[in-house]
């Protein structure tokens, strides 16, 4: 009975000592790659350097922006103005030169007037008959009234194209106000110009003409005065005076 106790009290010892490196042994450490260390300088430094990073590619979008909308401008200045307006003004000119060209008797060409001034406009011959001195005297009154009628034809074609340059003016206004770059606004402002040209030069044209007529008509009077004094002195140069004859009013059958 006692053997077995010590058996079983052996037993029982034998069992503990196995167990007890057991109990007192030190747990086993993970392994290395499987620890994470938090490090709060080097998270921020990160978040800083992300931030940058955003701010760099952030201003690299508003340049290319900022370009690309400079870019836009530059073509829209370079644009063309899609309107001209030089066919019509070239026209209108063309119509007042040719009411000039077609002056009647005594051109704008200063070689003319100079020759026929001094056929009709010098002063009385002595030696032209009569007959010379009434056809010239009709001569200048037809020059005058032919200046005086071209006078009113430039007047009638410069009035004409008042209704034609008001049409212009307004779609050349509406263009210069609906630019869209400085290469259309300062187009639209040449046209503009031209059309004020082409209005300067009708009244060029107007006033030429008038002064034309104005100038025929005294003229006219000035060769009429001298040409009135040769026929009086003719009329009352002895020999050459008015007879008195006998005048047959009625046939008497003779």
């Amino acid at each position: 009975m006692i053997r077995r106790r010590f058996r079983s009290y052996a037993a029982a010892f034998g069992a503990s000592l196995l167990a007890a490196p057991l109990a007192f042994a030190p747990p086993l450490a993970p392994p290395a790659y499987a620890v994470i260390v938090f490090d709060p300088s080097n998270y921020v430094q990160n978040v800083l350097t992300a931030s940058r990073s955003l701010q760099q590619i952030t201003n690299q979008i508003t340049s290319l922006q900022n370009e690309a909308q400079m870019l836009i401008n530059q073509a829209r200045n370079l644009a063309s103005l899609p309107f001209s307006s030089l066919q019509q003004i070239q026209q209108s000119v063309q119509r007042t030169q040719q009411l000039l060209n077609q002056a009647q008797n005594i051109a704008f060409d200063v070689q003319k007037v100079d020759q026929i001034f001094s056929q009709k406009y010098a002063n009385a011959s002595l030696s032209a008959t009569n007959q010379q001195l009434v056809a010239d005297a009709r001569s200048r009154w037809q020059n005058t009234v032919g200046g005086l009628q071209d006078a009113m034809r430039v007047q009638a074609g410069v009035v004409g194209n008042i209704d034609t340059n008001r049409t212009q003016m307004s779609a050349l206004v509406n263009q210069s106000q609906g630019a869209t770059g400085a290469l259309q606004a300062a187009q639209a402002g040449n046209q503009i110009l031209a059309l004020q040209s082409q209005q300067l030069s009708d009244l060029l044209a107007l006033l030429a003409a008038n002064g034309r007529a104005s100038t025929l008509s005294e003229a006219e009077r000035a060769a009429a005065a001298d040409q009135g004094r040769e026929q009086r002195r003719r009329f009352l140069t002895p020999g050459t005076s008015y007879q008195p004859g006998n005048a047959q009013m009625f046939n008497t059958g003779n």
